[in-house]
């Protein structure tokens, strides 16, 4: 990947980390930003569906089975405006799940950019088996040099 790549990508991550802080969930927030051509052209975060209480925890501080996730957000997101995703970069704060990596493939995103790993691989699995680039840029080191590892 090139220098001028990994600083857009670094960058795009940072932003989808910061629009993360909009979630009401307390056990995690995540943020995803859908990026075509250099231009952001949708956004998510995890949360409950529109009218619902912004409460995604339960009394026992498991998450609500109807919370939705920030990368089918930002796609739901674009299904009701004028843009397109095909051949998009998303950009998501944690790695996505299988019923994430389903909505990712049949939106047309080509590529996507992570910053946390999860336990569970089969959402990342079933993106490089779709041919979707799949790059997991680590938080935690600030040396771009040292900070992705392509999967």
């Amino acid at each position: 990947m090139d220098t001028k790549q990994r600083k857009l990508d670094e960058r795009y991550l940072r932003m989808a980390r910061v629009w993360a802080e909009n979630s009401y969930c307390t056990r995690r927030q995540v943020g995803a930003l859908v990026v075509k051509d250099k231009m952001i052209i949708s956004d998510g975060y995890n949360g409950t569906p529109s009218g619902f209480e912004n409460i995604c925890e339960d009394e026992n501080n498991l998450t609500k089975p109807y919370v939705l996730h920030a990368e089918a957000n930002a796609i739901t997101k674009l299904a009701r405006s004028s843009n397109n995703s095909d051949g998009s970069t998303l950009y998501v704060t944690a790695s996505p799940c299988i019923e994430c990596a389903k909505l990712i493939i049949q939106a047309g995103i080509k590529r996507v950019v992570y910053g946390e790993k999860y336990r569970l691989t089969d959402g990342i699995d079933l993106l490089r088996r779709a041919n979707i680039e799949v790059v997991y840029m680590n938080p935690l080191t600030t040396d771009s040099q040292d900070n992705t590892e392509e999967i």
